[in-house]
């Protein structure tokens, strides 16, 4: 049974020149201790489904259409105050830059006491506890002296570390991380993948990790969906998507990736930029950049379809198209 579903999610942007439509019929689910990636170029439309889930779309951005439901509860639906309490409760949420997510006005130690009392039944002794033990469970020595410290006295991983505590304060059955490990280097990258890798056996927690980096995607992830121009255009389990990619942009992808193996002065890259809200081309979006698109690709939208071992969105793999038989 899933954890979460997402059913043709659409997310509309009105505005004085008419509205533009960011998230067109997104539908994908995650399973209860899964890590699902969610991956594609900038402006595909990754983080604005995470926010979306969350609750934390900002006006004039609304859900036009679909449904998010949350272990059989539908929420994209509820009132602020009751999202609020869900929020947090049942969702947690990991974001790029930790020093946007943490007050630096107050001690880390007050603001996860503060999470912890909102929405657990225990004291501030038990929940002072509970918040030195989750430092210590993100890995933060010495949890009992450095809960008393401001967020900048600690270091960017040491940060994103007590921003994953603050995320599993509640005890949150869903975590959505976007871009956690960006903004870190390599070593700490590690450290932080595997982390959210012991989160979801440990807790059995399910996780949807937003990013741009296919190593990490390779790493850490039971699935991916390869997002473009606000549509899923691949979904699929991660080891066939990157070793047999369905989708001619999800090889793209795959192709732009350094080969430590080979010498070569020139990656390969995908060429063309990704369209513009008020500019997606008729069809296939990908159809402009795409080496392989052929006149239906122009015509009409393809949805997800039967590709092997995962979905893909491309006409190449309909039954009924020329270029299939």
């Amino acid at each position: 049974m899933s954890l979460l579903e997402v059913h043709n999610l659409v997310v509309e942007f009105p505005g004085r020149r008419g509205t533009l439509r960011a998230l067109d019929n997104v539908s994908f689910s995650i399973a209860p201790g899964e890590i699902l990636g969610v991956v594609g170029e900038s402006g595909a439309g990754k983080s604005l489904t995470g926010a979306s889930i969350i609750g934390l779309l900002e006006p004039p951005g609304r859900v036009a259409s679909g449904q998010i439901v949350l272990q059989g509860q539908r929420i994209d639906n509820l009132p602020h105050e009751q999202m609020r309490h869900i929020r947090g409760r049942k969702i947690g949420a990991i974001f790029q830059d930790p020093l946007t997510s943490l007050n630096p006005l107050y001690t880390v130690g007050q603001q996860l006491v503060e999470t912890i009392l909102t929405h657990l039944p225990m004291s501030a002794a038990q929940a002072r506890q509970r918040a030195i033990d989750l430092l210590k469970d993100t890995g933060i020595p010495a949890a009992e002296q450095r809960i008393d410290h401001y967020p900048h006295q600690f270091s960017g991983g040491m940060r994103q570390r007590v921003v994953i505590a603050l995320a599993l304060a509640a005890e949150p059955q869903l975590i959505v991380a976007d871009e956690p490990t960006t903004a870190l280097d390599v070593s700490i990258q590690a450290q932080i993948i595997q982390l959210l890798k012991s989160i979801c056996k440990t807790r059995g927690a399910a996780v949807m990790l937003i990013t741009h980096d296919m190593g990490v995607i390779a790493e850490t992830c039971d699935r991916v969906a390869v997002m473009y121009a606000g549509r899923v255009a691949e979904i699929g389990p991660v080891h066939e998507v990157i070793n047999q990619p369905a989708h001619p942009y999800t090889a793209g992808l795959m192709a732009s990736i350094p080969d430590m193996e080979q010498d070569r002065e020139r990656l390969n890259q995908i060429d063309g930029a990704m369209p513009r809200l008020n500019a997606i081309p008729e069809g296939c979006a990908f159809n402009p950049r795409c080496p392989r698109a052929f006149d239906r690709c122009r015509q009409a939208r393809p949805d997800l379809m039967p590709a092997g071992a995962t979905q893909a969105a491309c006409w190449l793999h309909d039954v009924t198209s020329e270029v299939a038989a």
